[in-house]
């Protein structure tokens, strides 16, 4: 792995890795941490190029994110880890479910999905509005460049045939919020693809994990306590 990655822990107990959101960092997931920390290892990764982590070499892509995650499982001693990821972080660890499936424990896949259209169109429009600008400014601005790579992820990434998701075997929960901006249908159709998949709606957004911390977290627990 060409950088490491900066990241929070606390607690003690089985590994939980919460891994963020798109141009987000490891703060996401504070209340989360607080909550679990008495029965969990809890680690807190910034995504590659993200928060406090170096953008490094490779190629900033979803698939490139999780191999991200095993390095660091690896550097961390962490053979096996439950999983809960946000957006993109759920992205991300649905490509572990499909690669390495021997790695994880249960996880949980907030707010993911499989491709861009799985959006409601005014968040299509408006990552594709955003994504633009910072591209005609990529040449001249840095921070219009790292902005363009990150949207990138939403526009180009995860990009997962519906139908791959057949062969995961390991046991997940689906999460969205009840108005969040991933469709209903597509948070149902990766749900439904997923071999025994449960599937929860939280009160909220995009961002119900904030809005209803302890609801969120409550709905998790039971999951990871079966």
């Amino acid at each position: 792995m060409d950088i490491k990655l900066s990241y929070v822990e606390a607690g003690q107990g089985p590994a939980l890795i919460m891994l963020h959101g798109n141009a987000e960092n490891n703060e996401f997931f504070e209340k989360q941490i607080e909550y679990f920390k008495d029965k969990y290892h809890c680690f807190a990764p910034d995504s590659r190029g993200h928060g406090k982590s170096p953008r490094g070499t490779q190629p900033l892509t979803i698939r490139q994110m999780a191999e991200d995650v095993i390095a660091f499982m690896d550097e961390h001693g962490i053979d096996k880890a439950d999983i809960l990821g946000f957006s993109d972080g759920g992205n991300i660890a649905l490509i572990l479910e499909m690669k390495y499936p021997e790695r994880l424990g249960k996880v949980v896949l907030d707010g993911a999905n499989l491709d861009l259209d799985g959006a409601a169109p005014w968040a299509i429009d408006y990552v594709l509005g955003e994504f633009k600008a910072a591209v005609t400014r990529a040449d001249i601005d840095p921070e219009a460049a790292k902005m363009a790579a990150i949207l990138n992820l939403m526009v180009t990434d995860p990009a997962i045939d519906p139908e791959e998701l057949t062969a995961i075997t390991t046991p997940t929960l689906v999460m969205a919020g009840t108005e969040d901006l991933i469709l209903k249908e597509h948070t149902e159709l990766i749900a439904s693809k997923i071999p025994g998949a449960e599937l929860v709606f939280i009160e909220g957004d995009h961002y119900c994990a904030l809005q209803s911390p302890e609801a969120f977290s409550a709905a998790v627990d039971a999951f990871l306590s079966k």
